[in-house]
């Protein structure tokens, strides 16, 4: 699993890092900081919950079918 912030669509809720805190990295107001990385599989479920609640889909998770629910796409 991959995960991609599009900086340009982040504003600083902070819903990623409350469901992903030890996937997601914030600056000091809020906002996505999270380079594009590959996610070990211990923090899947915290990467998946962490995009979900975004309310701008500013994170995208690529999948593939190695990764445990062989779903390609949540944002």
């Amino acid at each position: 699993m991959r995960i991609r912030v599009d900086p340009e669509l982040c504003t600083g809720h902070a819903l990623c890092q409350l469901h992903g805190p030890d996937v997601y990295v914030l600056d000091d107001l809020g906002y996505n900081t999270t380079s594009s990385r590959v996610v070990p599989p211990e923090l899947w479920e915290q990467a998946r919950k962490g995009a979900l609640a975004c309310p701008e889909g500013a994170i995208a998770i690529e999948e593939d079918e190695n990764d445990e629910d062989g779903s390609t796409s949540a944002s």
